[in-house]
């Protein structure tokens, strides 16, 4: 299934629920539909280009009502989603009796844990998805341990992110919250207060800073998306409109990190790093 069939059936789906269709805010503003299409459906087309064949094991890790997963079981992949909040969990179980009919839902499998209290087995997954969710991890080093040691030693950390040097964003941000980028809240799925990174997006400087601390290194092919405003897609054919943004990206450092709203990049295990000590490191 191509991913504008699955962006079709998306649409479809959302017909009859509400849920997701608030989810994913494709008809919040109409004046944006074409934008947040272009933004969703090149996220896929990268995530679906670091999957190197069928035989890897995916773990998506917050992957929230599903819709990445799904479109991977669509796909033929294999992969484990875990989630916190019933919410969450139920609306997963609840989507698979209308993608049941476009695929084998059985490829995929859902969990409702944190990634804290339930980390996975070492070096079980060669590919970990972490899209809009890693700016939430809370404290981040060790959720970066953990990711870092479910990883296998060739393995993928696969960011789909907000880029957090773009300046407009750091100003809207900065106004709603002001400083505020780590808090502290009440988990009503957990029963208990834990820290939550508030929108906390970093640019990729920061990420590499903060990835080399776990050992993990970040491809040098780095993916910056959506640099223009919604009217720029409404008016011209979105094909062209990203091929310009890809353009502009590869044409100017500045532009690319100060005013692209997304950011794409793999990291993996550092391969200075001796394969033993991997193993080691990850069953410590």
């Amino acid at each position: 299934m191509d991913i504008e069939q699955f962006f079709e059936l998306l649409l479809k789906e959302m017909e009859n629920n509400e849920k997701i269709r608030r989810y994913h805010r494709f008809f919040k503003k109409p004046d944006y539909f074409n934008m947040r299409k272009a933004y969703f459906c090149q996220r896929l087309q990268y995530l679906i280009d670091q999957i190197d064949s069928h035989d890897v094991k995916i773990w998506d890790c917050g992957c929230g009502y599903g819709t990445t997963a799904l479109f991977l079981a669509m796909n033929g992949y294999k992969v484990h989603g875990t989630t916190i909040g019933e919410h969450y969990y139920n609306g997963i179980l609840d989507r698979m009796e209308f993608w049941k009919n476009y695929g084998d839902c059985n490829l995929l499998t859902v969990s409702c844990e944190s990634l804290f209290d339930a980390p996975q087995p070492p070096c079980s997954y060669d590919a970990i998805i972490i899209q809009d969710t890693l700016h939430h991890l809370e404290p981040l080093q060790a959720a970066l341990d953990i990711l870092h040691n479910a990883l296998t030693p060739d393995g993928k950390l696969i960011v789909l992110e907000a880029n957090g040097n773009n300046l407009i964003h750091r100003l809207i941000l900065f106004i709603l919250r002001r400083n505020n980028k780590v808090i502290e809240i009440y988990d009503e799925y957990l029963k208990k207060k834990v820290l939550y990174g508030n929108e906390n997006y970093r640019g990729l400087s920061t990420w590499n800073e903060e990835l080399r601390k776990s050992n993990l290194v970040i491809d040098p092919d780095v993916q910056y998306i959506k640099f223009f405003f919604p009217n720029m897609y409404n008016g011209y054919n979105s094909a062209k409109v990203m091929e310009l943004e890809r353009f502009l990206a590869e044409k100017s450092k500045f532009i690319r990190e100060y005013f692209y709203f997304g950011l794409n990049f793999i990291a993996r295990r550092d391969p200075s790093v001796e394969p033993t000590r991997i193993m080691e490191d990850a069953k410590a």
